[in-house]
């Protein structure tokens, strides 16, 4: 009886948080639905509604042209990321010195820079090289996350027994192998958690881009979304229905990734 109380209070406590947590995204798309007068008469409410506001916003987003931009620059960043940091987290956590120590601790200390103090420079140091397109902020994504990324690999590599690389390479394979094809997918839930933080923060992103191609019509979704806000008029409606068309591709990465996600803070909270 006591155990079925507690199950039963665990669900409805469940439900109640999930309800919290649903409730801005719900409110968002009932109002991406709603004329700006309905939207502004009673937000809370919902009212009649049609898809129009999606139709519109698809068109002055130029949603296939700002979609494929951040879609390119959101994958090529995630995958270099990935396998960079992937690899020097491995390296150093396979590696006892003083060398790997003292990197490992530089990485951890470079996540205490915050980027508007090095954002001048960096914008004035490849501007001058004419260096500013969509390959330039691959590189720059790149290198800000590298740390985050490789502190969260090291733990997770610290978990893997170094007999399995022994083993891999009894059976023949070399270093990088071993690498790719035992050490590495051994790791998947930590991989998973890798991508979907790095894919939310660069999908997501306004200032970095904003400085490196906001310019000869290259711009993401971000960038396109301050189209709906002038200083004479907020076109709220359309900026809502912008914005949930923004979302749903890292919602739809978040749902196929988040039993590596899960996995990946389970073993945290076990270790």
């Amino acid at each position: 009886m006591k155990t079925k109380l507690v199950r039963t209070v665990t669900v409805l406590i469940s439900v109640i948080l999930a309800f919290f947590w649903l409730y801005p995204f719900i409110i968002i798309f009932i109002n991406s639905l709603k004329t700006k007068s309905a939207l502004f008469a009673n937000p809370l409410m919902i009212s009649k509604s049609s898809f129009n506001n999606y139709i519109q916003a698809f068109k002055d987003l130029d949603f296939v042209q700002s979609f494929f931009n951040s879609l390119l620059i959101t994958v090529s960043s995630v995958i270099l990321i990935t396998i960079l940091a992937s690899m020097a987290a491995y390296a150093l956590a396979r590696t006892n010195s003083k060398i790997s120590s003292i990197i490992y601790y530089l990485c951890a200390a470079t996540m205490l820079i915050p980027f508007q103090s090095i954002m001048i420079p960096l914008i004035t140091i490849f501007g001058k090289i004419d260096f500013l397109n969509r390959f330039s902020l691959i590189l720059m994504n790149t290198g800000l996350s590298l740390s985050l990324s490789i502190i969260l690999y090291y733990g997770a590599f610290l978990g893997v027994p170094r007999s399995i690389d022994e083993a891999a390479m009894l059976d023949g394979a070399n270093t990088i192998k071993a690498f790719f094809g035992v050490i590495l997918p051994a790791v998947a839930p930590m991989t998973g958690t890798v991508i979907i933080l790095n894919a939310m923060k660069i999908w997501n992103d306004y200032l970095l881009p904003s400085l490196v191609i906001n310019k000869d019509g290259m711009y993401t979704i971000p960038i396109k979304m301050y189209y709906f806000f002038s200083e004479t008029n907020s076109q709220w409606q359309l900026a809502l229905a912008g914005l949930v068309l923004a979302i749903m591709p890292i919602i739809i990465l978040f749902i196929l990734l988040q039993k590596q996600i899960m996995h990946s803070a389970t073993e945290g909270a076990i270790q």
